[in-house]
């Protein structure tokens, strides 16, 4: 059995009553929370290796309910997202496996590195991404880029699907989960709605898909197929507990009940909602209707960033700002979502997404001595600090991540790999597939 503790740091429990202890110790046995509590009330092992936790915060693994990797960064800019997908779309008429291989690694090091311990990516190639996780140590839920529609072969198939989760569903140690991803009502048909409704029956898996991300994409659904997207999704059996849906900025009070009633989970992605011009998702309103939402970033594509400190202050602020309340989204909710909203929406919530024993040790340490995390008063009911977490702190502030128990970002540098070499490697292969991007430009089609 392999053991340590981390002695006399602040932590930030997100368990079901919020609880801060301001001098902790978290012991830690092989994988797992063995003990969590004030840090003398805890003991420790003389023999148990101990991390000195002293001017640091502790808190559960970050988690990005809805990514796509990718080598994309910073190349389809300034377009809305039915303007944006035709370019997006080149990507993958691409792609190769070793692009992917090395998009998945290069994001899966970013996430790490910013506090981010699980990530639900939707990507191709998938089981090149799972050997990226494998390297990087990340905890990761693939659901592949499945479409079937005419024109949309570039995509990965329902069959590549299958295989994935019967070699990788529940590989290294748990930590790769699979699910069944479906790219949007556009690019799947009815039979594949179904037949994802089949695996998930017959494999206990989940289904991942988007919906409801832009006004005119809404408008499209239903001149296309004479429903909205909720109402079609709901037709073809998909709603449900082990559902997640990505975004849904553009839905009524009705769709919103009925994804609270059949408990399906939504993955609220804001920066890329913000950036492609998709609107602002009705995030309180849905809260207070019992749905289970996370943060996703979406990936670098649209994005650009991959750090969930950013997204947790984006997310609170776009509600304050538009709908003109202060209150709207406070921290506390916020880190909710980041953490055990997120473990919920991906079904992990009895594994991850707190600080509880029993729990996977999949912990983020932070270090407070930095000049954006200064002063810091940490009192029992969070004090300053749970405030400055969401609205001041930075991934770069992270010091030490941990998954399953192992360290994998110690004094912000990588255990695992090294660091300098996956990103000379992702600049080449991503300089390669922007030039093929740009010589497949002839082939690019409008998305409906």
């Amino acid at each position: 059995m392999s053991r340590f503790a981390i002695t006399h740091v602040a932590v930030f429990t997100v368990d079901p009553r919020n609880t801060v202890i301001p001098d902790a110790t978290v012991l830690v046995e092989d994988d797992r929370i063995s003990a969590v509590g004030p840090s003398e009330a805890v003991d420790v092992p003389s023999d148990c290796p101990v991390v000195d936790g002293r001017g640091k915060v502790l808190i559960p693994g970050l988690v990005d309910a809805h990514s796509h990797s990718s080598l994309m960064r910073g190349v389809t800019e300034n377009m809305p997202l039915m303007e944006w997908l035709p370019y997006y779309q080149l990507e993958h008429r691409a792609l190769t496996e070793e692009d992917a291989y090395h998009s998945a690694r290069l994001c899966y090091l970013e996430a790490l590195k910013g506090g981010t311990t699980c990530v639900m990516d939707m990507f191709r190639f998938m089981d090149r991404c799972a050997d990226a996780a494998g390297e990087i140590g990340l905890r990761v839920n693939l659901a592949p880029y499945v479409a079937d529609r005419p024109g949309k072969d570039f995509f990965a198939t329902r069959d590549e699907n299958k295989r994935l989760i019967k070699t990788h569903h529940d590989s290294q140690s748990g930590r790769i989960q699979v699910w069944m991803g479906l790219e949007h009502l556009f690019y799947c048909s009815e039979d594949a709605y179904r037949d994802a409704v089949r695996c998930q029956q017959d494999f206990g898996v989940g289904i991942h898909t988007h919906a409801c991300e832009q006004k005119e994409e809404e408008a499209a659904v239903l001149d296309a197929f004479g429903r909205r997207s909720i109402g079609l999704l709901d037709h073809y059996g998909v709603l449900g507990e082990k559902t997640l849906i990505a975004h849904c900025v553009w839905l009524n009070d009705d769709e919103i009940k009925r994804l609270a009633d059949t408990g399906t989970s939504i993955a609220h992605c804001p920066v890329s909602n913000a950036k492609l011009a998709s609107g602002v998702a009705r995030t309180p309103d849905m809260l207070a209707a019992g749905l289970t939402l996370g943060l996703g970033t979406d990936g670098p594509v649209c994005n650009n960033s991959l750090d969930l400190f950013e997204e947790m202050k984006f997310a609170s602020l776009i509600q304050k700002a538009t709908r003109l309340d202060a209150t709207a989204l406070p921290a506390d909710q916020i880190l909710r979502m980041a953490t055990i909203g997120g473990a919920q929406a991906l079904g992990l919530d009895g594994e991850i997404g707190s600080i509880e024993v029993g729990k996977k040790a999949d912990l983020v340490m932070l270090d407070l001595g930095a000049p954006n995390l200064t002063p810091h008063d940490i009192r029992d009911d969070g004090g300053n600090l749970v405030w400055n977490l969401v609205f001041a702190a930075r991934g770069s502030n992270v010091t030490h991540v941990w998954v399953d128990g192992h360290c994998l970002i110690e004094n912000g540098r990588s255990t695992q790999v090294d660091e300098g070499h996956v990103v000379a490697t992702a600049q080449a292969c991503g300089l390669s597939l922007h030039e093929r991007c740009r010589a497949l430009d002839h082939l690019r089609v409008d998305m409906v």
